[in-house]
């Protein structure tokens, strides 16, 4: 057990000032560095809406999927070799493939239970009744979607079941339905239910675990473990026995599935719904779970479930999940392999199709995108609906981008940037249009500001995003811009909302009303634009202090930080200067690396100036060779002069 706790080490997070990551120095293993390489990892590592996860194993590879609700293509698929760094490589159901469901808010597909057995990988999910599709590998394609037969016996099949695969290969459904079914039934080569039902309604009959929600299995040392989760506000569960039998008796109540939070500043305080714990080749075991982000009175509930990874750690034959905290936590030891962390991905739109990531919020919108016609651009084609194309909002800071062309003539007359929250009430706009006159408008709900558009029919807009502010921009060449109005909260957008937000969370993108409107690109976290420092997504060795959050170190052994997805253009316009916003106590420099702190590609050593005082910043720039493309921007303190250097924020320059 001490050994298992000594993977989980730094300080915890205190607000406006204090540590968000300094490593208890007995906890770090001889062979590891953390403060001037990434051993470790911040939760959550899938963020943005990623709910009901199911996590599958297979050699050196991890697949998720958890419940798409109405966001179509259905059940995106996600791969991994490290289980901190994610990406999406297939979608299982397309629109045309799914007459059988309805795409309202709320409904959807629910579950999406990824597996492996008898040489297949299957995915099965709940839509009306329980369905499965199969593919030789995860990439696809996926097969058309075959409904599971059940019987009087067997009884409805509910929704959020998994599957759980025995030492022997024999795979068996999980199944769940309201709030007292709880039961277990095994799958034949078809993919259909066999033999006999093992009957646990026992488990909830008292509705001691509230719905006793999304059950996995795994097993161990001949225990087999079953995790009930409570509901969508939170709670996990475990019980174990030495048979997969129906008689209570025989099954041990173990009680609460996660240790106690001793964090007083995470904001992922009720993780449940998680994946069948996996085993690592070094004998540690790991899961993922969701929860809503909430602190107080700051609320991101809005950007839907998120999904963090949990060591699992064993007393015994008793799993206990590692609780939340907003410390760095040193990672599996496992291969990264070359995967991106999960941000929001860029387009320039100069393919054949819509690069992963993107969706829509009805099976409609699908026919409203066309990616041929204009080269290099993207065409939205609206009817007496909208059209949009949406990503899963991943950031608490970043600043969107688009160029777009559109003659707007009528108030119906409409094309830009686009936030929607999961039921789809609470919207941001910001767009060219019609307004007595042409006009550039930024709103959310009766909050509007707007501006004349002088730039004629292709105009930039940008808009950035400052945790719950939200302030927007427009340009005619993309090098000088004008704010539209005043800041707008976003805190309605943000917030819990009725229903928890319909179960899915904010999406970003593009939208068009009216008449058809191109878009040139999209960008959602543009590194021509400042990258606030309290915007990184992973650290070691570094605090946020003051109202501002600037990012400083916190032991004279360094540290650093990494702010994920970062666009650093494409074509002729590439990044050929860094700017770097500071304060410094003594003279110093600072290391810039794109995507690793070892493998990634050093690209600027910032000489940093004594300034006179924290409050004295200043900005210090760099020449690059040019780079491009989407990164991960990593910023290393070096060693000695802990807190010396004080970072507010960085950018990129093109040239001139």
């Amino acid at each position: 057990m001490k050994q298992s706790y000594n993977r989980i080490f730094g300080l915890l997070s205190l607000c406006l000032g204090a540590s968000f990551g300094v490593a208890a120095q007995n906890s770090i293993p001889p062979s590891v560095s953390p403060y001037q390489q990434v051993s470790t990892y911040v939760n959550p590592v899938l963020p943005g809406d990623h709910p009901d996860p199911t996590l599958l194993k297979v050699g050196d590879d991890f697949y998720h999927c958890g419940s798409s609700f109405h966001f179509t293509p259905y059940l995106p698929i996600y791969h991994s070799r490290d289980l901190v760094h994610w990406q999406e490589i297939s979608r299982v159901v397309p629109p045309s493939k799914a007459g059988f469901v309805s795409d309202k808010p709320s409904e959807g597909i629910w579950q999406g239970a990824i597996t492996h057995f008898y040489g297949s990988y299957w995915i099965y999910f709940s839509a009306g009744g329980q369905w499965f599709s199969k593919a030789s590998s995860p990439q696809g394609p996926w097969s058309e979607p075959v409904r599971v037969q059940t019987n009087p016996t067997t009884g409805p099949l509910g929704y959020d079941n998994s599957i759980f695969v025995d030492d022997d290969g024999k795979p068996y459904m999980v199944i769940k339905n309201m709030q007292k079914v709880n039961r277990l039934q095994a799958l034949g080569r078809d993919g259909q239910l066999t033999d006999t039902v093992i009957n646990l309604d026992w488990i909830n009959a008292k509705q001691q675990y509230s719905w006793a929600e999304g059950p996995v299995m795994c097993k161990r040392n001949g225990y087999y473990y079953y995790f009930p989760a409570g509901d969508v506000s939170g709670g996990q569960y475990v019980l174990r026995a030495s048979a997969l039998t129906a008689d209570s008796t025989k099954w041990e109540r173990l009680g609460e599935f996660f240790k106690p939070i001793t964090d007083p500043q995470t904001g992922f305080r009720r993780p449940n719904h998680i994946a069948a714990p996996v085993q690592l080749a070094d004998g540690t075991w790991w899961t993922i779970g969701q929860s809503y982000e909430r602190l107080g009175t700051d609320d991101w509930s809005g950007m839907g479930r998120q999904t963090s990874l949990y060591q699992v750690i064993w007393e015994g034959d008793r799993p206990w999940g590692v609780p939340p905290t907003t410390a760095p936590v040193l990672k599996p030891d496992l291969p990264k392999g070359g995967i991106p962390w999960r941000s929001v991905r860029t387009d320039y739109f100069d393919g054949n199709g819509l690069k992963a990531g993107w969706h829509f919020l009805t099976k409609r919108a699908e026919k409203q995108v066309s990616p041929a016609a204009r080269q290099g651009w993207l065409r939205l084609l609206p009817d007496t609906a909208a059209a949009h194309l949406v990503q899963k909002e991943t950031d608490h800071y970043y600043t969107a981008l688009t160029r777009l062309a559109l003659d707007a003539a009528r108030p119906a007359d409409k094309g830009g940037l686009y936030l929607t929250n999961g039921n789809q009430k609470v919207t941001v706009k910001l767009y060219s249009g019609y307004d007595n006159g042409k006009k550039i408008i930024f709103q959310l709900d009766t909050a509007t500001r707007s501006l004349p558009n002088r730039f004629g029919k292709e105009v930039w807009l940008k808009l950035e995003r400052k945790e719950h502010q939200l302030t927007a921009y427009c340009s005619g060449d993309g090098k000088e811009w004008t704010a539209v109005g005043a800041p707008i909260s976003a805190v309605a957008l943000d917030k819990t909302q009725p229903n928890y937000n319909s179960w899915v969370g904010t999406s970003v993108g593009l939208f068009a009303e009216g008449q058809p409107a191109d878009f040139d690109f999209f960008v959602c976290k543009d590194g021509f634009s400042w990258l606030p420092a309290a915007g990184c997504s992973n650290y070691f060795g570094v605090q946020k202090q003051g109202p501002d959050k600037v990012v400083t170190t916190t032991s004279d052994k360094g540290g650093w930080f990494m702010i994920s997805g970062v666009d650093l253009g494409s074509g002729g316009r590439t990044a050929a200067q860094l700017e770097l916003q500071a304060s410094a106590q003594a003279d110093g420099k600072l290391e810039i690396w794109l995507d690793d702190l070892v493998s990634g590609k050093l690209v600027a050593t910032v000489p940093v100036r004594a300034t006179g005082g924290d409050t004295n910043r200043k900005v210090f720039r760099q020449a690059l060779k040019n780079v491009s493309g989407q990164h991960d921007v990593f910023v290393r303190f070096p060693a000695g002069n802990a807190q010396a250097i004080k970072v507010q924020a960085l950018r990129f320059l093109p040239a001139k």
